[in-house]
């Protein structure tokens, strides 16, 4: 019983290793983790305070309860059984496959990651890159949404800035989940996209599994009163006009909507335009190959010598913003409301009356957003130019053309940025981005014209606004 026992030092030093886990796994690491939540709790609570729609707690469950709470909801259930019968496989191979599309979905948000550097870095990279103006805010609207209701802001998409720009136009508002395409799934981008509360959609899929488990998690996220940005649009427009609307998310919202018991679900119509689209080139080459045959290509040498570019302008001093990037709110449209005014409920009606009714509220809900695009310098100049495309014009004669532009405009209710509320100043900005991107050319006398080589370019700016124009 009292015999020495002799132990090799390498598993003594194992031994003490364990120990000391053990010890501080069920010693110190709950103490620890106690303090760390409490003050991440305290955190968010001065968060709420300060955001007009505060953080839901379904946004901050773990991600693992998150899954375990789609996998085993019915209609997840159903397609499970669905699929295993229609792929002739094992209901546990099906069962996995819908854990792996949750598991991809779901975001693992981190209000650290959203407000600690998240917003910061979207501040810093649109007053860069921009002039960042409020457009018009319907302030009073606003405050009345109901605390309790899931907030759903709904954008038109004119450049993947859309993203950053509004989450730092909405960050004293609230914190936005997106839903973000394929194009975010790459290695070190995907993580800091998850964190900041984005999930990804396989835009393309038709795998009715995999459609219907996106579809519980957003319906599951929109009835726990999670605030969303959606771009109704589907995609970026090519040509500067708004797109038709594919209306699949909004739809998983609202599908089983029911006025007298559901959550109200509030949809805030937000309008972006920019003076210069990133991306321009790249978007409208497809059309500029038509008309003019010209090939505009992205490669690593151009891309880097775009880079270069720019910093050889930065160090000289020359380097200026891309005009003014605008964004404007507009009115709540409560769904309560509206499924009361029109006598509906979604949840109670046919899948075809149901599918006729989205598409019918989302056509309103596209044109309400369109009625909040701030008119810009450089889109009120090249919808001017367009209009004259064959006559040459003075400076005077074009600030006039463009005056009575702004009159009609603002007679109509649209909200037209004006740069130091100076008309004048205005269309003079307008008029110089597009001189110094050649799209209008000015000749000796002092004559400007619109660049007939670049007509497609000076179309994608006009468009922005030229639904507003039909008025």
């Amino acid at each position: 019983m009292f015999e020495i026992v002799t132990l090799p030092y390498w598993l003594l030093a194992t031994l003490s290793v364990f120990a000391a886990i053990g010890v501080v796994d069920r010693v110190f690491a709950p103490g620890v983790r106690w303090f760390f939540r409490r003050r991440l709790n305290t955190a968010i609570d001065e968060l709420n305070s300060r955001l007009d729609l505060r953080i839901q707690p379904f946004k901050l469950t773990r991600k693992q309860t998150l899954v375990d709470q789609l996998m085993y909801d019915q209609q997840v259930l159903e397609a499970v059984e669905e699929d295993a019968k229609e792929h002739g496989i094992p209901r546990a191979v099906a069962m996995k496959k819908a854990e792996s599309y949750a598991r991809e979905i779901i975001p693992s948000f981190s209000p650290m990651a959203y407000f600690g550097f998240g917003t910061k870095i979207s501040r810093w990279i649109s007053q860069y890159i921009y002039r960042v103006r409020l457009g018009y805010s319907d302030d009073e609207s606003m405050k009345k949404i109901d605390p309790d209701a899931a907030v759903v802001f709904v954008m038109n998409h004119r450049s993947n800035m859309d993203y950053v720009l509004v989450t730092y136009m909405a960050s004293a508002r609230a914190s936005l989940s997106y839903a973000v395409g394929e194009w975010a799934r790459v290695w070190g981008l995907k993580g800091m996209i998850k964190a900041m509360g984005a999930y990804f959609i396989r835009r393309s899929s038709r795998n009715n599994l995999y459609r219907r488990v996106l579809s519980r998690y957003v319906n599951m996220a929109t009835q726990q009163g999670v605030t969303q940005a959606v771009f109704p649009e589907g995609g970026l427009s090519r040509d500067g006009l708004m797109r038709e609307p594919k209306l699949g998310l909004i739809s998983y919202m609202i599908s089983d909507f029911e006025p007298d018991t559901s959550r109200d679900v509030v949809f805030i119509p937000v309008g972006i335009n920019y003076d210069r689209v990133i991306e321009d080139r790249i978007l409208t080459a497809n059309q500029e190959r038509e008309l003019t045959g010209r090939e505009f290509k992205v490669g690593a040498g151009s891309l880097l010598g775009l880079i270069g570019h720019l910093f050889n302008l930065r160090i000289r001093g020359k380097l200026y913003k891309l005009g003014y990037a605008c964004v404007s709110f507009g009115s709540p449209v409560s769904l309560k409301a509206y499924c009361k005014s029109n006598k509906l409920s979604f949840a109670k009606m046919d899948t075809d009356r149901t599918q006729v009714a989205i598409t019918k509220f989302g056509a309103q809900l596209l044109e309400s957003v369109g009625k909040v695009i701030p008119a810009l310098p450089v889109s009120l100049v090249a919808s001017v130019m367009l209009q004259n495309n064959d006559i040459k014009m003075g400076e005077l004669e074009l600030k006039a053309k463009v005056f009575e532009l702004i009159a009609h405009l603002e007679k109509t209710g649209v909200h037209v940025h004006i740069p130091r509320t100076d008309r004048d100043y205005a269309v003079s900005t307008g008029l110089r981005m597009l001189t110094l991107r050649h799209l209008v050319t000015k000749d000796e006398e002092g004559l400007y014209q619109a660049a007939p080589k670049e007509t497609v370019l000076l179309e994608y700016y006009a468009n922005s606004i030229a639904h507003l124009l039909d008025k």
